[in-house]
């Protein structure tokens, strides 16, 4: 009887001291509470004890300090937490590069008004009253140039522009400098059909026209490749988590609470599984994304170097000045190959001989310009120094979608060594940490991830970077294939308005070709084989009849 009563004593015992070791694990729910509340939830959503988790969808089900209800909570918090970092870093990224593509925009554009303003400033103190009457042609110049930036090729065919603009610059030149004579409208055109042939502006319009192409193709160009990656970058953020996602974020993140280990942290291997599987989509970008900001970089040293936008326009008044200037100096040798081409003009009744030719021509100089002189332009800065800025952004730029994880998955947000939560425990985590990008994500052992359906606004974004960096490569050359009209160009020497092999470069056509004005136009009679080939469809039309009558002749005659 002592010894069963001994026994019943030791098994109450024995309970007694389980209950009071299982007791604080029933009462641990407090830190639970304190933490859930901070999430801005519901307090009394927490049990005041633990409760067993069968009802549990996502957290292990043992011991539990979480509900159905607060499970379902955690999941959407979690869907937040996850977002969060990366719409951060989505978002610094997105501000870097459109503060540089206003920085790059306003530049250029205020670099055009600034070179307006200073031909402008410059030709009317030089040129006067002269300048002032054919102010509109410089001013429909810039206008161009600035619907050329803005639209490209779709807008403005920047080869005709400028032919027509040096065409139209003749045609007045030529007035003012043979004013003793007037000039017809067609006679006026023949000069400016040949405008290339007569060379009246030396080597100047060719090398502006090719030094203007270039650095416009590369400035509107990068500009528009900064803007791209602003976009790219937003439409990217849009793309939401899935629904396996978000039950791995959640595991991850909060099933710790569950158990009453509110500060645990999950191992940073696990991290990078979960981030890895969830932002899958997002690192197949880093392929393309990567060929472009290196076409972007590329195009960047041309604008620091032959394509610099900042020093083709801001000496652009002195260049036009030279042509001028060669126009001016070799005056009567144009005239006379003019006259030889086009015709001998009329004397103007009006022209009054006491009126010079030096007092209606243009006799200006204007100061030498040095390429060393490189002002602070557009809100005070340099081509150079945005340049320089904006590629190291490019380059920090790298690698940036595949590395997310990496960068999540750093600081207060992981624990490092054994002590962390693997994802069942406060333990060490086993599992391979899995490649980047989608296909890899097929053994991901904490995210489902469907590895043959892949997001269609990542894939469109990557077809659209792809095709921005042929953009990017072509205006690298000097070529720009945005648009589908401005595949075909027309060469260094267009505008020459002649086909024929006799007007190459070298040929002069104004001593070869008879003036029009001073003899007649005959056209003689040639009888070549398209002649003879009518003449004999003439005597077959004439013997078919005969050999008809002929037939019928003979038919009556054999009867």
């Amino acid at each position: 009887m002592k010894s069963t009563v001994a026994l019943l004593v030791l098994y109450i015992l024995a309970v007694i001291f389980v209950s009071a070791k299982a007791e604080p694990k029933t009462k641990n729910c407090n830190d639970v509470k304190e933490a859930y509340s901070s999430k801005g939830f519901n307090v009394n959503d927490v049990p005041n004890k633990g409760v067993h988790g069968a009802h549990l969808k996502v957290c292990p089900q043992g011991f539990s300090c979480c509900t159905l209800e607060m499970e379902e909570k955690l999941s959407q918090q979690s869907r937040s937490d996850l977002k969060e970092p990366v719409s951060r870093l989505s978002s610094n990224l997105q501000s870097t590069f459109t503060q540089r593509h206003l920085h790059f925009d306003r530049f250029f554009r205020e670099l055009l008004d600034n070179a307006e303003k200073s031909l402008h400033d410059m030709f009317v103190r030089t040129y006067g009253q002269m300048y002032m009457k054919n102010a509109e042609l410089f001013k429909r110049f810039f206008q161009q140039l600035r619907r050329y930036y803005a639209q490209g090729g779709a807008a403005v065919n920047l080869d005709a522009m400028l032919s027509d603009f040096w065409a139209e610059l003749l045609e007045r030149m030529f007035r003012l400098v043979n004013v003793q004579y007037e000039f017809s409208d067609d006679y006026m055109e023949c000069v400016s059909r040949h405008t290339e042939q007569l060379r009246p502006f030396g080597d100047v319009p060719r090398k502006l026209r090719l030094q203007l192409t270039r650095a416009f193709i590369a400035a509107r160009t990068f500009t528009r490749g900064l803007a791209l990656m602003s976009d790219v970058v937003n439409k990217v953020s849009t793309v939401s988590a899935s629904p396996s996602c978000v039950r791995a974020a959640m595991k991850m993140m909060y099933c710790p609470y569950c158990s009453g280990q509110v500060a645990l942290k999950p191992c940073q291997n696990y991290c990078l599984n979960v981030l890895r599987g969830c932002l899958a989509n997002q690192a197949d970008l880093d392929f393309e994304w990567n060929n472009f900001l290196d076409a972007m970089l590329s195009l960047a040293d041309r604008l620091e170097g032959p394509f610099n936008f900042e020093s083709v326009m801001d000496p652009i008044d002195v260049k036009i000045s030279d042509a001028i200037m060669n126009m001016q100096e070799n005056s009567m040798q144009v005239s006379q190959k003019v006259f030889q081409g086009c015709g001998q003009p009329k004397p103007s009744k009006a022209f009054r001989t006491s009126r010079s030719i030096k007092e209606t021509g243009f006799t200006g100089r204007f100061r030498p310009y040095s390429p060393d002189a490189r002002p602070t332009t557009a809100a005070g800065t340099s081509l150079d120094r945005l340049v320089t800025d904006v590629k190291k952004k490019l380059k920090h730029a790298k690698k940036f979608w595949s590395t997310l994880p990496d960068t999540v998955c750093v600081g207060d947000r992981i624990a490092i060594g054994d002590e962390c939560w693997n994802g069942t425990a406060k333990s060490r985590y086993e599992s391979v940490v899995m490649n980047s990008g989608l296909a890899n994500q097929l053994s991901n052992p904490d995210v489902e991830v469907d590895i043959t359906k892949p997001d269609m606004v990542i894939r469109r974004q990557i077809v659209i970077l792809k095709e921005m960096t042929t953009w990017l490569k072509a205006a690298h050359s000097g070529n720009d294939i945005s648009f589908e009209n401005e595949e075909d160009g027309s060469g260094e020497e267009s505008g020459s308005g002649c086909d024929s092999q006799s007007c190459g470069p070298d040929t002069d056509i104004y001593f070869s070709t008879p003036a029009p004005n001073n003899k007649p136009k005959v056209r003689p009679v040639h009888t070549d084989e398209k002649t003879n080939g009518a003449a004999r469809s003439g005597v077959a039309s004439l013997l078919l009849p005969l050999l008809c009558l002929l037939l019928v002749f003979l038919e009556t005659h054999w009867r």
